[in-house]
């Protein structure tokens, strides 16, 4: 399990971006349920036993983008759009509208929060595109972006320090400086669920029945993880700067299961964004004592580790053995006996070498800009790599589309469907389906 913070505003952009939108960066501006559909992909659900001090929600239900936007966007309640459509009574004041929608204190969210960098830059910008005949708000290339980006750095640190930025670090530091938020207000914690590669190559080639059972697992795992952080991690601070530890009801949080990596290869995994939100035991809505939570990353993966295993022997009788890592650094990986090692190989190749034109694509940036890319430039040379090493064939969309893909794949890697049969008996056994 990772941990990866949320902050308020543009967190949100992170969640439906990148988490709610299936780990995708060309969703734009389509709604949730539009994307869900055309991907053929299952909705994101309300999980944790907190949702139970959520009036008008339950755990198991759909995810809005409207909730999401409610909740992490600005730390109120989920349904706060519906509860102030459904308000009534005489002479309702602002105070009355407030008082349906709060959910504890929303988070610090500063209007107009743009810096004077980003105006200079966006400033810039516009006036790249006029001298080139076209409109201002023209998307810019990157390269040029970055270029400007640059330019306009150089000339704060210029005016902050009576000198030129002697090394890279100055310089980026100096961009990370000025373009960043006044508000830093965490709306919440994306824990990501991963199994083992051979999990997600089991699952991707089984026959269905078997494949629906593995992801049954893995979602009993992920839930035996959460109950562990609601049991021992889970806690809120009162009094002055936090200075006593509460106990609160649990976990109020989103589940968005992903069937895919970015490459495109099979990679079952659930993002849980969890919303710094908890209700105490006398039924004030706090913040998450994030110090507590971060601690427990170790041992939460670890339950779900241990819990996944313990599923799927228990429900296919499969077995777990160590296996070297790649990373003679880290221990050894526990990988399903009779999975071959080969194809585990094939279905993580493609993202070794996105990561690896991603580095290169990095080194150059730092060269002609003389400084390291900014995390949005950083996101946009990952995609730039993803296209570039991506295979002519078009990805298949539908989960259908994707399992013949992977299908295909396998068979050149294992010889065949014969290969394909015998290493589904080796893992599974001679009485299950073999798809």
């Amino acid at each position: 399990m990772s941990i990866h913070k949320l902050t308020a505003g543009s967190g949100y952009d992170y969640l439906t971006r990148q988490v709610a939108a299936m780990d995708a960066t060309e969703k734009g501006h389509t709604g949730l349920t539009s994307y869900y559909a055309e991907k053929g992909e299952a909705p994101g659900v309300w999980v944790g036993s907190g949702i139970a001090g959520i009036d008008g929600l339950a755990a198991g239900d759909v995810v809005t983008a409207e909730q999401m936007q409610a909740l992490f966007g600005s730390g109120h309640h989920p349904l706060a759009h519906e509860r102030r459509e459904h308000l009534q009574g005489p002479d309702l004041t602002d105070k009355d509208y407030r008082s349906v929608t709060r959910l504890g204190v929303p988070y610090k969210v500063f209007a107009n929060d743009v810096s004077a960098y980003r105006m200079e830059v966006a400033k810039r910008l516009a006036a790249h595109n006029e001298a080139a005949g076209l409109q201002g708000d023209w998307p810019v290339p990157a390269e040029d972006r970055a270029r400007i980006r640059t330019e306009v750095a150089r000339e704060f640190f210029r005016a902050e320090h009576g000198r030129d930025p002697e090394d890279a670090r100055e310089l980026a530091t100096t961009i990370a400086k000025h373009s960043r938020p006044k508000t830093q207000a965490v709306a919440g914690f994306d824990l990501t669920f991963s199994p083992v590669k051979s999990v997600s190559t089991l699952w991707a080639i089984a026959d269905q029945s078997v494949a629906a059972r593995i992801e049954r697992a893995h979602q009993a795992a992920v839930k035996d993880a959460l109950e562990f952080i609601e049991q021992h991690a889970l806690f809120s601070r009162e009094g002055t700067n936090g200075v006593r530890q509460v106990d609160v009801q649990g976990l109020v949080a989103t589940a968005f299961t992903h069937r895919d990596s970015r490459a495109g290869d099979p990679d079952l995994h659930t993002h849980v964004a969890v919303a710094n939100k908890v209700q105490t035991t006398e039924g004030k809505w706090l913040a998450i004592d994030g110090r507590v939570l971060f601690k427990a990353t170790v041992a939460a993966s670890e339950t779900y580790n241990s819990a996944l295993e313990r599923h799927l022997n228990a429900d296919l009788g499969l077995r777990f053995e160590e296996r070297d890592n790649a990373d003679q650094r880290k221990r050894p990986i526990r990988e399903i006996v009779g999975v071959d090692p080969a194809l585990n190989l094939r279905w993580s190749a493609r993202r070794a070498s996105i990561e690896e034109r991603r580095s290169t694509l990095a080194t150059e940036f730092q060269r002609t800009h003389g400084r390291p890319p900014t995390p949005v430039e950083a996101i946009q040379l990952a995609q730039q790599a993803t296209l570039e090493t991506r295979e002519a064939k078009h990805e298949p969309r539908t989960l259908a589309e994707q399992r013949l893909a992977w299908r295909e794949q396998a068979r050149e890697v294992l010889g065949g469907d014969a290969g394909i049969r015998s290493m589904l008996t080796s893992a599974i056994g001679p009485s299950l389906p073999k798809g």
